[in-house]
């Protein structure tokens, strides 16, 4: 390929496949190519963190949809790529771009399947990025339903089309617009909202046939469009399959690696929509739900307790009756004189996410050497406090954080200094500074604690702490990019540290309501339920009481409300 790369792009590939060539070699498979890499690195402006993330996005949503060999000149997959659902024009937009066009109306659900239609996609789009002019000048992608029926529309391969463009696929998306829509698709026009992420909306527009020239070039209007593409021997996708004959796909062998440390929350065959658990919920009402609880804390918890109920661990337990699972304990590193590696801490994994969350209880003031070292050996860039250290008379947890601006305090060999306090409504954010005093390596740690939690029972309205939630995952997803290309785990960063007082009350409900609103957005359900069953294997005895389990399923019904999420006819 004749590349064109400045000196900080090449430097920026080089740095690119130094981290890929240490996860290729450990998995004993050949190394990502220069071409390859450019592509990932294109499509992320050469940002090396973000091009990581896309990478290994691209792999494992190939993995989970089953796309793993394509095999263009077999069936079914031959004659879908025939059809021309799927095309690339053969010109291109004003800046450059090359234009991908979906055709609405030739997909027909009853004759095909969903996989079918992401494997052609997929090659598609993939051939069409082998383009250095592609890479450089992006992607232009026109959904174009001129002459559709609802019956050629399927909710959630539109949503997958959509979403896999901006999160997964390695080209530089320049804008998506949506051509011809159908009146039952513009009225509702939540509808929109259902199939799009947030950062993707920008980029989408809703266009008629006729303000199209403001777009393209003239010369592929109006034959290109409504489903009136001529499908000719010199077509694209003809000219593609004559020269694909014994193409191998580069990333074919790289995406045939097993997902690693698969999340336990994944959606599950009782997910339900949001229509679904409205329904549900008023079927229950409050008693139904709270029997729901009931079932779930009877229970008995999927392990053992062995490390917590050893003598010289009990002290570190600030309830005698909430300890860690032995399957799932935060093991501290073995240190000389340490008699024990135990703390009071749980690796909970979030929404298709190994060990999102580290669950902990309030340090106790014996404790908060081995908080801070947990802190430090996890990378832990975000720690996330539901309670006041003081509440209805009654010490719910320590104050194992400088409180003051300015202020330090030595915990074992870790160093903190409250570098600045800033005041919300209902949290206070706390930027931390950590010294190790045996490394001189420093850190940042961001403290976030919840102030609106009242004594007892639950918080009268989610808004507040749905926001509080929003606000943690902004400032995770900004130290994660922050911290560059020294990060090589998963996307979302290493875990975030949550705790209330004994770290299952609170501390579960947060958790839940992170994982069933990541998995709305993402695939449009969840279930609270099997969210909260399958958390208590891993945490015990989270969600503490019925009135928390209750206030999860209103949460998600009120934050659905708030922003619109209901479909226009319900």
């Amino acid at each position: 390929m004749a590349t064109s790369l400045s000196t900080e792009e090449e430097q920026a590939t080089k740095q690119f496949l130094e981290e890929i060539t240490k996860w290729t070699t450990q998995h004993g498979v050949s190394p990502l190519s220069w071409d390859l890499a450019v592509k990932f690195l294109m499509a992320r402006k050469f940002d090396v963190l973000r091009a990581i993330e896309l990478f290994h996005n691209y792999r494992e949503t190939r993995l989970k949809e089953g796309i793993v060999r394509l095999q263009p000149q077999e069936e079914p997959l031959r004659s879908e790529l025939l059809s021309g659902k799927f095309t690339v024009l053969s010109v291109r937009d004003p800046s450059g771009a090359s234009i991908a066009l979906y055709t609405a109306k030739l997909h027909h659900p009853n004759k095909t399947g969903n996989h079918v239609v992401l494997q052609a996609l997929f090659y598609i789009l993939d051939r069409a990025v082998e383009s250095f002019e592609t890479q450089r000048n992006g992607l232009v992608f026109i959904y174009d339903m001129a002459g559709s029926n609802y019956t050629n529309f399927e909710l959630d391969l539109s949503k997958k089309i959509l979403n896999l463009l901006k999160g997964a696929f390695p080209a530089r998306l320049k804008k998506v617009l949506i051509v011809g829509a159908p009146v039952w698709f513009r009225v509702p026009y939540n509808l929109l909202s259902l199939l799009l992420k947030d950062k993707l909306r920008e980029r989408v527009q809703m266009v008629k046939m006729s303000d199209l020239r403001q777009y393209l070039p003239r010369d592929c209007l109006p034959e290109h469009l409504g489903g009136l593409l001529p499908l000719d021997a010199p077509g694209w996708n003809q000219q593609l399959l004559a020269g694909q004959n014994g193409h191998v796909d580069p990333v074919d062998e790289l995406v045939g690696i097993p997902l690693e440390k698969s999340s336990v929350h994944i959606p599950g065959p009782e997910a339900m929509s949001l229509e679904d658990l409205r329904a549900h919920l008023g079927r229950l009402q409050r008693p139904g739900v709270h029997h729901e609880y009931e079932e779930l804390r009877m229970e008995a918890p999927s392990g053992t307790f062995n490390c917590a109920l050893t003598s010289y661990n009990q002290e570190r337990n600030r309830y005698g009756d909430v300890l860690c699972l032995d399957q799932t304990r935060v093991r501290l590193k073995a240190r000389r004189n340490e008699r024990s590696d135990y703390i009071n801490a749980s690796f909970m994994d979030g929404y298709k996410q190994k060990n999102a969350y580290i669950g902990t209880q309030g340090p106790l003031e014996k404790t908060y050497g081995d908080f801070w070292r947990m802190v430090w050996e996890q990378n832990v860039l975000v720690i996330v406090m539901t309670t006041r250290t003081d509440e209805g008379g009654r010490r719910k947890c320590g104050q194992y954080w400088p409180i003051e601006e300015g202020g330090q305090e030595v915990y074992a060999h870790i160093a903190v200094v409250n570098q600045k306090v800033d005041s919300h409504a209902h949290y206070n954010q706390t930027t931390l500074e950590l010294h190790n005093t045996e490394t001189c390596e420093e850190r940042r740690v961001d403290h976030f604690q919840y102030l609106s939690w009242p004594d007892y029972g639950v918080p009268s309205s989610a808004v507040t702490l749905i926001d509080f939630l929003l606000a943690v995952k902004h400032q995770q997803s900004r130290a994660v990019r922050t911290m560059g290309a020294q990060w090589t785990g998963h996307p979302l960063g290493p875990p975030m540290v949550v705790h209330c007082s004994a770290g299952i009350g609170r501390t579960g409900t947060f958790c839940a309501l992170d994982i069933c609103l990541s998995q709305l957005q993402d695939v449009g359900t969840l279930n609270v339920r099997q969210t909260v069953r399958l958390m208590r294997t891993q945490r015990a005895f989270s969600i503490q009481t019925p009135d928390q389990y209750f206030f999860c399923h209103n949460a998600i019904l009120e934050h659905a409300q708030r922003h619109g999420l209901f479909s226009a006819n319900n």
